[in-house]
């Protein structure tokens, strides 16, 4: 239950406040002096104080009030205040409220208004410490990753992100399979960086393979290695991936491209460890922990005939799926700080850009970028047209969310401010959340200040 603060002289004021908050399963506190309300905030946890502007006999200037707020704010900054006077100063209010009251009301107070001012304080309060609660879990988190496992450098703030990485490190030391799914360009290859560099075979070697960048006719021989003549071009013999990748981890990319002929003969290989070069007859022994990517719906390819049902199970004895960056919105900014030129910076607009750009090509286009608005800025701290980011009308940009795709780079923060709820839609969500604007604010997806805008440019009453 919650916990109000009551710091008033006059005891039928505290005994009044007392019994409306109860009403609404609110409990109280009651000091009658600042000196006894500070004592009790010391050795008790509160929500939320009431205070009086006046403490002495035949005194109207609040100065004391004042006081009282200023030790208030100076040991509890993030503790809301709501002042309480019978002798209303504008100027005073205004001031208090600039300083970070959370509301001035004159007695005698309406109610309504007091307890839905209360109430959204107490829920906003509550949203707060919840997402301290989970920002300290996720610092907590991010530290005992860092501290307990070698992350090869990456670069990441969102919990979306640590959430695969934690799993990629809990199975990077088995030596099963592990397949990595996601989009194009989101870092597939970096996760599995991550799980050879604390798997058992880390002092290994770490050999790429890009299934989709290697000609049909080609990828045996990428894959086994081929004997001297064994097709035309082969002048000498050379060793395949699988040989090369001996002792540590084989990363195949884009698996999806992987034509019949040779997703048969790596079943083969995963199945026994055994291999035979292109052209050769001696049969290859080798131990290697294999991590495959794919941006492609497998599952689909194999009804359709073009993926082996059972290399998929093979494959994807552990899977991992890496979200693209615009699901992993609080790396964004770390990783464009990161792929800046030393002693380049960014304004707050161009962040802002960046942050509401849906990156279609994920972490490589955001590199990219980087790379090139660093080259040809003007000045050191670049702004939104040094990022050259495509920009499209808030209409296509509705109409993209409207349909579900996330991928493309349509203009949110446009679409958003076509879209703001008007007085109709502000009325009914108010009425639904019964006038408490934190919960009506967060039906509109609005932030409560935000909510208080509208409200009053529509000139509704709180």
């Amino acid at each position: 239950m919650p916990t109000v603060l009551i710091i008033d002289d006059n005891p039928s004021v505290a005994i009044a406040l007392d019994v409306l908050l109860s009403l609404y399963d609110i409990a109280s506190l009651k000091a009658e002096s600042p000196e006894q309300g500070l004592a009790m905030l010391a050795h008790t946890t509160v929500d939320l104080v009431i205070q009086d502007m006046n403490f002495t006999a035949d005194t109207t200037s609040g100065t004391e009030g004042i006081a009282l707020f200023e030790a208030i704010r100076g040991v509890y900054p993030d503790l809301p205040v709501i002042l309480l006077t019978a002798w209303t100063h504008l100027d005073v209010a205004v001031n208090l409220i600039k300083a970070g009251a959370a509301d001035y009301l004159a007695k005698p107070w309406n109610d309504e208004r007091l307890i839905a001012t209360v109430r959204n304080l107490l829920e906003l309060g509550q949203a707060n410490r919840s997402l301290q609660r989970k920002l300290q879990r996720e610092l907590k988190q991010k530290i005992t990753l860092e501290k307990n496992y070698d992350l090869c450098g990456l670069i990441w703030q969102d919990s979306a992100t640590e959430r695969v990485l934690g799993v990629a490190c809990q199975v990077a030391r088995s030596d099963l399979p592990v397949m990595i799914t996601g989009p194009n360009g989101a870092g597939k290859e970096g996760i599995a960086k991550v799980i050879q560099a604390n798997s058992s075979v880390r002092q290994g070697p770490f050999v790429v393979l890009n299934c989709g960048a290697i000609p049909a006719e080609l990828i045996e021989a990428e894959l086994f290695g081929a004997e001297a003549g064994a097709y035309t071009g082969a002048a000498k013999a050379r060793e395949g991936k699988f040989e090369a990748a001996d002792g540590g981890t084989l990363f195949l990319d884009e698996i999806g491209n992987l034509p019949l002929a040779g997703q048969m003969k790596l079943l083969r290989v995963l199945e026994t460890g055994c291999f035979t070069r292109l052209g050769a007859n001696k049969e290859r022994q080798v131990k290697v922990r294999v991590i495959s990517a794919t941006n492609a719906d497998l599952p689909s390819m194999i009804k359709a005939g073009q993926f082996r049902e059972d290399l998929f199970y093979r494959l994807n004895v552990i899977q991992l799926q890496l979200p693209p960056l615009v699901e992993r919105p609080d790396d964004i900014l770390p990783l464009a700080m990161a792929f800046l030129a030393q002693g380049k910076s960014l304004s707050s607009e161009a962040q802002s850009a960046l942050m509401t750009y849906a990156w279609p090509g994920n972490v490589r286009e955001l590199k990219n970028v980087m790379q090139r608005a660093s080259l040809l800025a003007r000045s050191d701290c670049l702004d939104v047209q040094d990022l050259g980011l495509p920009k499209l009308s808030a209409v296509a940009a509705g109409a993209a969310e409207a349909t579900g795709v996330g991928t493309q780079a349509f203009a949110l923060r446009e679409f958003r401010e076509m879209s703001e709820p008007d007085k109709a839609a502000i009325d009914a969500a108010l009425k639904q959340a019964r006038g408490v604007v934190a919960q009506a604010a967060a039906q509109l997806g609005l932030s409560r200040q935000a909510l208080y805008r509208r409200m009053e440019r529509f000139g509704i009453s709180r």
